[in-house]
């Protein structure tokens, strides 16, 4: 009988292995520490792939290890002591490994669900790794490093397991919950009503209201915030408003003050606040910073990291002649490596958004660290460029090694999607080939997903002009939220408030007036969402200033955008999730049936939209078609048709475009309010999105339904007399 696997090798697999898996533990820490922190900054699949993967395998790789020692220990054979002593002296390093590096406690959100396994898990590998340090006994010549060892690794281990205790959504909501208030003494009172009552005095109740905290941070506010305080303010205001993710309610204080505060600042200001707020919303939830910044957690780390360094002392001083010089340079490897991560963990802890924060709240006792803090932070500070491949534009573009997102945006296009079935050209020109045997394969594999946002999904810097556009509106409708009742039609409306407030007279208020009825209110959202789309195509195909109107190209950004969101994230756009998707897909089967007919190839997106136009759309499609198929094309095409009426109307088609946009940036204020918090909390960690910062900013500007709590306290007086 023929053996796969030669004796030969087994041998060596069999002396090797546990030496080869704690190097390739070690890699993997390495791997996690160093590009943990750019999965929020690269939402790519390379990058993502690269750190999941890591995450997966050194949990595996540890417990692999530590197995293999134990069992080693088991099987005594011809094993010496020595060799005994240092793989007892190997196994607290695993559970270094297993306890994590600083910057990554948990891959995904679910992940701080499993804090109990985790703890489990703990408890497992103390007990093994125990098990094989008592083997050693009492003969252990490495008794004192592998008991310094053991006592800083189960603290590593520790503090992973109490992050994920603490990010899991049940105990963050606790954290979140205020000491419980009864009110008033009701009882108390009545009876005291009661006593006045029957003594025959003239006795009423008279409603004090408590008396209000005037805030005197938005009082306070300059013109120009420094980075510091931009840093003060974030902090503050995470900790109000972390509440969001799970879907906490706030006071009117609360909603009140950050309001007032964010009337009165800049939209890059607010930009920079909101980015840092998520980004101590990610460290919270994602790394371990919530445990180890406490006095607590910076004893602990003392303690580990003195705990690393006296085993290095105490090793490199003991007598090795009877090891081997290669496990001795595994041991020092991992102790090195021990050491330069705790170093790299401390780097990252002193120059953290959390280190920050806390010195511009003490400002008076931190003296020159409030120097050396403003230099860091102007040097880690967002920063704008013009650049020629957007037009010359101002985009966002911090450096990649410390920018706190990705700082762009995705854009999907329908139409351009719909044209991947037509014929294109060879190289060699011969032939035209259509292929659509590939989808099917494609759909077989469930790679479509994968190969859609490679092909189709393109993605480009923030541009200036587009945020200043969005904070403006929510501004504008924040001022105009004087009540609840105006506050609950702004928050639900999805694009008819805008054309509403609008003062328009005679046809143009006709036109108007038909869109909002047939294309928004009386259609539903992931309807009116596709429609919007395609006719924003179909609009910007067929504009002639649209390289110097401002409206168009917005509007253009912001379509290109959501229909991303619907086709790609559908579970941020949870109110569209399930019927948008089937819309979807009937639209691109509608749109290639419609080309299949034509000569048309793949690019000429301006030669479609036109040929779309061309089709006479005086009777609804239902009326033809039935309403099986759940299809909005020709739909869209009637609603470009009736706003390119408005060009006809008013020589200046600057106004057309102004509404679109606004109706967009409504539409994306819709979603962002609608959609599952958890969402957002997920994406902090993938690149981050456009949609989490608008959640956040109507949320300081008191726009949604988390604000619940309209009055105060308010005490009841006894008034005795007339």
């Amino acid at each position: 009988m023929i053996n796969p696997i030669p004796d030969r090798l087994k041998d060596i697999w069999d002396e090797w292995n546990i030496r080869a898996i704690i190097l390739v533990s070690l890699s993997l820490q390495t791997i996690l520490i160093l590009f943990a922190p750019f999965r929020k900054r690269i939402p790519k699949k390379p990058v993502i792939l690269l750190i999941w993967s890591s995450y997966l395998l050194a949990d595996w790789a540890a417990s692999f290890a530590i197995g293999h020692i134990a069992n080693s220990h088991g099987n005594k054979g011809n094993k010496s002591s020595e060799n005994a002593d240092l793989l007892a002296f190997w196994a607290p390093f695993l559970l270094l490994h297993l306890g994590g590096p600083d910057p990554i406690s948990a891959f995904a959100l679910e992940d701080n669900e499993l804090w109990l396994r985790h703890l489990f898990s703990l408890l497992v590998q103390v007990i093994v790794t125990g098990y094989v340090f008592l083997l050693t006994l009492p003969e252990n010549k490495l008794l004192v490093p592998t008991l310094l060892m053991f006592v800083a690794r189960i603290i590593k281990y520790f503090e992973r397991t109490r992050a994920l205790f603490i990010a899991s959504l049940d105990r963050f909501r606790e954290s979140m919950l205020k000491a419980p208030d009864a009110g008033p003494n009701y009882a108390k009172l009545m009876e005291e009503y009661s006593l006045k009552k029957e003594a025959g005095l003239p006795t009423r109740t008279e409603m004090t209201p408590e008396p209000g905290k005037d805030s005197k941070l938005a009082t306070a506010v300059k013109e120009e915030l420094k980075e510091l305080d931009v840093v003060k303010y974030a902090y503050k205001y995470f900790n109000i408003f972390k509440g969001l993710i799970v879907e906490l309610i706030f006071s009117f204080r609360e909603r009140n003050e950050s309001q007032e505060f964010f009337l009165r600042i800049k939209e890059e200001n607010a930009l920079k606040i909101i980015d840092l707020e998520l980004n101590f919303i990610y460290e919270a939830l994602y790394t371990k910073v919530v445990v180890v910044h406490n006095q607590i957690g910076y004893a602990f780390r003392a303690v580990s990291v003195g705990s690393v360094v006296a085993a290095f002392v105490i090793f490199a001083r003991l007598n090795k002649i009877c090891l081997t010089k290669f496990d001795i340079n595994v041991t020092y490897a991992l102790l090195g490596g021990a050491i330069c991560l705790d170093f790299i963990a401390l780097i990252m802890l002193i120059f953290s958004d959390w280190t920050m924060a806390a010195i511009s709240n003490n400002k008076k006792g931190a003296g020159i660290l409030v120097s050396i803090a403003e230099t860091y932070l102007k040097f880690k500070k967002m920063s704008w460029f013009k650049d020629p491949k957007y037009k010359g534009e101002e985009v966002l573009g911090t450096c990649i090694l410390i920018r706190r997102w990705s700082e762009s945006m995705s854009s999907f296009n329908l139409i351009k999607y719909c044209l991947r079935l037509r014929p294109y050209p060879l190289k060699n020109n011969f032939s035209l080939i259509n292929l659509p045997y590939i989808d099917k394969v494609i759909d077989y594999l469930g790679a479509r997903e994968l190969v859609i946002e490679r092909r189709y999904v393109s993605s480009q810097r923030l541009p200036r002009k587009l945020w200043n556009f969005i904070f403006d509106e929510l501004n504008r409708k924040s001022a105009d939220a004087e009540d609840t009742e105006t506050t609950k039609r702004i928050c639900s409306a999805r694009g008819a408030y805008v054309i509403q407030e609008g003062q328009w007279e005679g046809e143009v208020a006709e036109v108007y007036q038909k869109i909002t009825e047939e294309y928004i209110e009386n259609v539903t959202f992931e309807e009116s969402l596709l429609l919007w789309h395609v006719a924003t195509e179909l609009c910007f195909q067929n504009e002639n200033t649209k390289v110097t109107n401002e409206g168009c190209s917005l509007s253009k950004l912001l379509s290109d955008y959501m229909i991303y969101l619907l086709v790609m994230r559908p579970t941020m756009m949870s109110a569209v999730a399930g019927i948008g998707q089937i819309r979807f897909r009937d639209t691109c089967a509608e749109a290639e049936k419609f080309f299949s007919g034509r000569a048309l190839e793949q690019g000429q997106v301006n030669e479609v939209c036109n040929k779309i136009l061309e089709v006479d759309t005086k009777v609804k499609p239902v009326h033809v078609k039935g309403d099986r198929s759940k299809s909005i094309l020709f739909y869209a095409c009637m609603l470009a048709k009736e706003l390119n009426k408005l060009d006809n109307k008013n020589n200046d088609n600057d106004d057309k475009w102004k509404i679109i946009s606004k109706v967009w940036v409504e539409m994306l204020s819709y979603s962002a309010t609608h959609s599952r918090p958890a969402t957002h909390a997920q994406q902090v960690s993938k690149g981050g999105q456009l949609i989490s910062f608008v959640r956040l900013l109507m949320a300081h500007f008191g726009l949604g339904e988390q604000f619940q709590i309209t009055e105060g306290h308010a005490r009841a007086k006894l008034i005795v007399g007339k």
